[in-house]
């Protein structure tokens, strides 16, 4: 196996829902295959979106699957509940008929160039905000748009005082519409219409479910401030009625796989159908999946366009999984994967010991994100709600109970349970991302504690092709883009090797030689220098990304703005990690 792995995210597993940092298929494949032996049994305690189950049902394996996540069980089973594709369409069809039927033609325009009926695909929003000075209201949008797009000149249209997304938001304002039309082959923009079907919330039983401030991601998103603090308040008044009476003539459907899989396309499209999707001249930016951010302009898409798309994309993921399965199992078991997913906690594995040939997980790196938080907005619609007081984070207030020493704690207990499960000789793979030192340094120990060894030989770059916001703005990254996959196994009573304690000029030194080997971005010399450490029995403590960052500009090296690979002086010269 290479030492760096690159993958792309495009497959059609990886397209037909969205998960907070799913590993794509193509990444666990290749360990799965080194690791297990055909018809083998693969665990995965932090199964996430369950997307090591997918792998190893593509891999002819069975899959035991454990996490505490309500959203991620819903994910992970319908990934492999491979439906029958005629019934499944028969079933979409007919639960938007009755949907249209029951709420009217909700999303019918006149086009104005024509002066026929038109079909809405979607509608531009923009935030009105206050004018600091004259206390008017602005339309945000309206007053970008008069100043030639340039947010620097924005200004109020009644006393000229500067405007920015930051004055009160004091309302919201349709500004665009996008429609079908027969008069055109493509979409066609025209000033926004107001719908006809007056829509009546308090008729609709829409999910009634907040975010309260004790959740961290109420104050990363600043919901305090905005007032948007339930799931409801993140929809428009008609796309809520829609996503209400479509979810209920899905749970109407006998079947409970072609159910359970039509539940599986409405939450993969509940994003996009909010006003979490970010506006763009250029084109949309899709939704933030990571926070609850509403963007100063943002879309309202048509709900049964993302949901009929959304199914298509379901099938293309399930044709996908059964090609694979072909060449791994009998025909007669193509549609029947031997995947389970159980509501458990990773330190307490609900399997036998010595019961499983490999592990592969992927753990919440820290304080990173916070999916429980997060999966609320689907979970809203679904039968449960993760258990937050178990989720494996570190919470950023100082007064959070969830410290790093749990985390510690959590993981060890987790590791070590993998080590029970485990039949002799296997192995355990973990994904990881993280720029602090101090959290690499808890995995070293969680690992030792555990009763595991790092293979130092087997650790492999994960590279998804993607850069931080933040890199992407200043240059060089805050945040690593780039995950370790670490392979382990049982210290079998090994005495660990006690662990170096290095000084900051040598790793300085260190960077700078890496460097000039073989520049790439800041992240890929940061896991070269993680590899290194491990390699060379370093306490992993102290080595954070902002040390890569600052021994690389004080040894002269630039970013390239368009790559975000490193370069130096006025040469061109530059180039990349293999």
């Amino acid at each position: 196996m290479s030492e760096e792995l690159s993958v792309g995210r495009g497959d059609p597993v990886y397209m037909a829902h969205a998960y907070l940092t799913k590993v794509p298929v193509p990444a666990i494949e290749p360990f799965i295959n080194a690791y297990s032996p055909p018809g083998g049994t693969v665990a995965d305690p932090f199964a996430g979106s369950g997307m090591t189950g997918v792998a190893a049902a593509m891999m002819g394996r069975k899959a035991r699957l454990f996490d505490i996540s309500v959203l991620g069980r819903h994910i992970g089973r319908n990934f492999v509940n491979l439906v029958d594709a005629e019934q499944f369409v028969k079933h979409a069809d007919e639960v938007v008929r009755a949907t249209q039927a029951e709420l009217g033609d909700i999303y019918a325009v006149k086009c104005a160039a024509c002066g026929c009926g038109g079909t809405l695909g979607k509608t531009v929003w923009s935030i009105v905000v206050e004018c600091v000075q004259c206390k008017e209201p602005v339309n945000y949008y309206r007053s970008m748009e008069a100043a030639g797009w340039r947010k620097a000149d924005m200004v109020c249209s009644n006393c000229h005082a500067p405007v920015s997304s930051r004055n009160r938001r004091i309302g919201e304002a349709p500004v665009l519409d996008s429609i079908g039309s027969e008069c055109s082959a493509t979409q066609l923009d025209q000033a926004p219409a107001s719908n006809s079907i007056k829509i009546d919330l308090t008729k609709i039983d829409y999910p009634r479910v907040e975010i309260t401030p004790d959740r961290q991601m109420y104050k990363a998103s600043a919901l305090g401030k905005s007032g948007m603090t339930t799931i409801a308040s993140f929809y428009s008044d008609r796309n809520l009625a829609v996503l209400t009476t479509l979810h209920r003539y899905i749970n109407n459907v006998d079947d409970a796989a072609i159910r359970n899989k039509l539940l599986f396309a409405f939450t993969a499209c509940l994003t996009r159908a909010s006003k979490r999707y970010q506006w763009s001249r250029q084109r949309p930016l899709n939704a933030a999946n990571a926070n609850y951010y509403v963007a100063a302009v943002f879309y309202e898409w048509n709900v049964y366009d993302l949901f009929l798309r959304k199914t298509r994309a379901v099938l293309k993921s399930d044709a996908y999984i059964r090609a694979a399965r072909e060449g791994h199992v009998e025909c007669s078991e193509i549609n029947a994967p031997d995947i389970t997913y159980s509501i458990g906690s990773a330190d307490r594995i609900a399997l036998d010991d010595n019961s499983v040939d490999y592990v592969f997980t992927d753990p919440p790196f820290g304080s990173n994100l916070f999916y429980a938080d997060m999966a609320l907005f689907q979970e809203a619609w679904l039968d449960g709600f993760t258990d937050v007081d178990q989720e494996a984070v570190i919470d950023r207030s100082k007064d959070g109970k969830r410290t790093a020493e749990r985390y510690e704690a959590l993981l060890t207990s987790a590791l070590r349970e993998c080590n029970r499960i485990l039949r002799p000789g296997g192995h355990v793979s973990m994904v990881f991302g993280n720029s602090s030192g101090s959290v690499w340094g808890l995995i070293q120990r969680s690992v030792a504690n555990a009763g595991l060894m790092i293979e130092p030989d087997k650790l492999v770059v994960l590279n998804k092709g993607q850069r931080s916001v933040k890199g992407l703005a200043s240059g060089f990254e805050d945040v690593a883009t780039l995950d370790l996959i670490i392979t382990m196994r049982e210290a079998d009573g090994e005495v660990p090797t006690t662990l170096k304690t290095v000084d900051r000029a040598t790793v300085a030194t260190t960077i700078q030689e890496l460097a000039n080997a073989s520049p790439a971005t800041p992240s890929h010399l940061y896991l070269e220098l993680l590899r290194t450490g491990i390699r060379e029995g370093w306490e992993l403590g102290k080595l954070d990304l902002r040390d890569v960052t600052a021994a690389l500009i004080a040894d002269g090296w630039d970013i390239d703005s368009k790559t975000g690979r490193l370069s130096k002086g006025d040469t061109g010269e530059s180039g990349g990690l293999r």
